[in-house]
């Protein structure tokens, strides 16, 4: 439910001194700085069980390891199966507190993009230079982010401020490679953020010229697929109207089309996958091809694969209808089929309510004497879970630490990044939810 008003936080801003942190919060930074060594060491130990998207068994061990961690705290923790989405499951913990205080919604994953069979498997910690790395699968996306929200939570307990906050949290299975049906895998988080207050989703804090930025949206990401048919036989006779223009030059004028008439704000898109020939076969997964042809043939069939992201799902809904709209006006001869797939990620949209929310953390910036931290360009951002429940609830992204790399080999956490998001979360979640809803 939208409940920080553009007002709120241009009163807060106004506030002509800092307010001091108080007792409590001072407990809090004093905490995440004593418990530094021992939230490194738990990141080891999550980074060296695997736990690809597609490793149901490793991601359920991270879930029970998280489990271990969050059940001490207070939480009441649950492992949702995932067998109707084809994906391992998901972690979610409920902690119960004082009654009509805002409900925070706390968001993480699990799961990595390195599978089992990836040569890159083990933690690999390196200090030098000012600098407190660890290079591993997940180190930072998205392994490092679960280990600042248990650090935040540590700290509120050890302040006391823990146990009158309203907290749910969802460390999803398959954010990496989101479960089929899509409706079914986020149907638990997308209930979450119908009946909390505040979003927080722990995934890398992003970093521009050396300044810690704020992220208030997150674009979307949809996948398309486009296959094109023509009639086949000697290549002397194409274009000519028995003929027609053929599989492969429909294919072509589509997606010039989509490359000329497209283009708009915040719209990016993507030809992934493309093949033409003869004869043509994909796999079931849409991302393999085998392909046969001639160049005195003209080809009978092609195939492409790509994506489209947004900022908002109205350019959404724009995007398919003109995409659908070119791909309709067929060349002489040819047919051709525009699919949009399932598991597609909404937008989540830059608004007021999130920019009032950005505020709130910008106040405890202010607190802890960090620079502001300015919104961040939606174009920076990828897609990511706290877009299902972008239209219900309040959020921010980008709670967990800085990383380079990720997603390849070499991914690389900054580990004293660890430190300062802890201590904002810790703090901002603690402000939150001591008010009334």
């Amino acid at each position: 439910m939208k409940t920080f008003a553009l007002a709120i936080a241009a009163t807060l801003l106004a506030t002509p001194a800092a307010a001091q942190l108080s007792p409590a919060e001072r407990k809090m930074v004093a905490t995440v700085d004593a418990e530094y060594e021992r939230h490194v060491a738990l990141l080891e130990r999550l980074v060296n069980q695997n736990s690809g998207s597609m490793n149901f068994a490793g991601v359920e061990i991270i879930g029970k390891m998280m489990r271990a961690e969050l059940e001490p705290l207070g939480f009441t923790v649950i492992w949702k199966p995932m067998p109707q989405a084809k994906r391992a499951g998901h972690l979610i913990a409920r902690k119960a507190g004082k009654p009509g205080t805002k409900r925070l919604l706390l968001i993480a994953h699990l799961d990595t993009v390195f599978e089992p069979d990836s040569p890159f498997q083990k933690f690999t910690r390196r200090i030098s230079d000012g600098k407190d790395e660890g290079e591993g699968p997940g180190a930072g996306d998205n392994k490092g982010g679960m280990v600042v929200l248990l650090s935040a939570l540590r700290a509120m307990k050890a302040a006391g401020t823990l146990k009158d906050a309203n907290i749910e949290i969802h460390m999803t299975g398959d954010e990496e490679d989101a479960g089929d049906p899509i409706e079914a895998a986020r149907a638990d988080l997308i209930e979450a953020g119908k009946r909390s207050d505040a979003a927080l989703d722990f995934e890398g804090l992003s970093i521009q010229d050396g300044k810690d930025m704020g992220s208030i949206a997150r674009r979307s990401s949809n996948t398309w697929a486009l296959m094109t048919t023509g009639k086949t036989g000697h290549s002397s006779g194409i274009f000519n109207p028995s003929s027609g223009d053929g599989a492969v030059f429909e294919l072509a004028r589509i997606i010039h089309r989509f490359r000329t008439e497209l283009p708009e704000a915040n719209l990016t898109f993507n030809v992934g996958l493309i093949s033409g020939g003869q004869e043509l076969e994909v796999d079931n997964q849409g991302i393999r091809t085998t392909a046969k042809g001639k160049s005195n043939i003209i080809p009978a069939y092609g195939f492409a694969r790509g994506d489209f992201r947004t900022l908002s799902e109205e350019q959404s809904t724009r995007v398919r209808a003109k995409m659908k709209a070119i791909a309709a006006e067929n060349s002489p001869g040819t047919t051709s089929e525009l699919r949009f797939e399932g598991g597609s990620y909404p937008a989540m949209a830059p608004t007021d309510s999130n920019r009032a929310l950005l505020a709130r953390l910008n106040v405890v910036n202010k607190d802890l004497a960090l620079p502001q931290m300015e919104p961040l360009d939606p174009l920076r951002r990828g897609a990511g879970d706290i877009s299902f429940v972008a239209t219900d609830v309040d959020g921010l992204v980008g709670l967990g630490p800085s990383s380079r790399g990720d997603h390849a080999p070499g991914e690389t956490v900054d580990l004293n990044s660890m430190k300062r998001q802890a201590k904002r979360a810790a703090i901002l979640m603690t402000r939150l939810s001591r008010e009334k809803r």
